[in-house]
């Protein structure tokens, strides 16, 4: 299901996206791509992506050669409720459109989130999910997008649904959100996100961690924006951002270090980062013992436990 072209074109949904050759980041939604001229029309306007014609090989055959003693399997469904909604109206039509229209962009959320189950139910039905990567980014530098009680008002209940769904079936929310989402934070956990990434540090990583630590598990944290791809930066400014984060994110166990988000990095710079998680991540398992680690990981919800319990090496990973 294409939700994001690899060149120029439309997705499944109508979007035009665009490419700038040579440029990071890939593509992006073109100028006047938007298939959705008038909120009032949307059911006219856009058309559900059929799952029906999809096959399935390929993703059934990459699951079976799995070895599920050893490894999980984690699928990835990215351009969630809040992205897909201005990707289909242009991001300031929705952002007004929120504020102004709430009921019918309640409609619009939620006819995407039926689409999204849909989705998700098919690649478990194909894959025996453990885990569900689910992308959106809500957050900017500063704040989210849209004022919190908005974002609780209309994205909040349907992406509960979402993870309602895979919760019923033991498998792992893996939340992914860019930006700074503190004001939302306790809601995410409430809900039952296990795992959030990538843990961008325009949040107060080590005050969400001492507040809700015992309950969600981080990923990522460490400085992709100021540190990683710095122009100029040593492998030492690199090793002491690690020492960093794993001080600030790895008591009793829930953190998986890696950076704060994927850019084309310096091989020796990941080669440090990952040296370095090694050494600074030994002295936390020296201190705490793997078996609290364990604890930390399966304590979040009896679902994530059971899901985690087919992979006890994930672990592993973990410092």
């Amino acid at each position: 299901m294409v939700e994001r072209p690899a060149r120029p074109g439309k997705d499944a949904f109508g979007v035009l996206w665009g490419l700038e050759e040579g440029a990071h980041g890939g593509t992006y939604p073109a100028h006047g791509g938007q298939p959705v001229s008038d909120l009032r029309l949307w059911r006219d306007q856009v058309a559900m992506p059929d799952l029906a014609p999809l096959d399935w090989t390929h993703v059934r055959r990459q699951a079976s050669a799995v070895n599920r003693a050893e490894r999980l399997i984690c699928g990835c469904v990215e351009m969630g409720l809040f992205e897909r909604t201005y990707l289909l109206l242009g991001m300031e039509e929705a952002l007004m459109a929120y504020m102004t229209e709430p009921d019918l962009m309640m409609e619009m959320v939620a006819a995407i989130a039926d689409y999204k189950i849909r989705l998700i139910e098919r690649l478990n039905d194909v894959a025996d999910l453990d885990m569900l990567w689910y992308g959106v980014d809500w957050g900017t530098q500063d704040n989210l997008f849209i004022p919190p009680e908005i974002w609780r008002q209309i994205i909040k209940p349907h992406t509960q649904r979402i993870y309602d769904w895979l919760k019923a079936r033991g498998i792992i929310v893996n939340q992914h959100s860019c930006g700074n989402i503190e004001a939302i934070f306790p809601d995410m956990v409430a809900m039952g996100a296990d795992i959030w990434n990538p843990c961008q540090p325009c949040n107060d990583l080590a005050a969400l961690k001492a507040e809700f630590g015992d309950r969600i598990c981080f990923c990522g944290g460490i400085d992709s924006q100021f540190v990683l791809d710095k122009p100029g930066v040593t492998p030492e400014e690199v090793r002491a951002e690690v020492r960093q984060r794993i001080a600030q994110l790895a008591a009793g166990g829930g953190y998986i270090a890696a950076p704060s988000h994927s850019v084309p990095y310096d091989k020796r710079l990941i080669d440090a980062m990952i040296d370095e998680i090694a050494v600074a991540g030994r002295h936390v398992y020296r201190e705490i013992g793997l078996g609290h680690v364990v604890l930390a990981l399966g304590q979040f919800h009896d679902t994530s436990r059971r899901a985690i319990s087919k992979c006890p090496a994930s672990a592993a990973a973990v410092a």
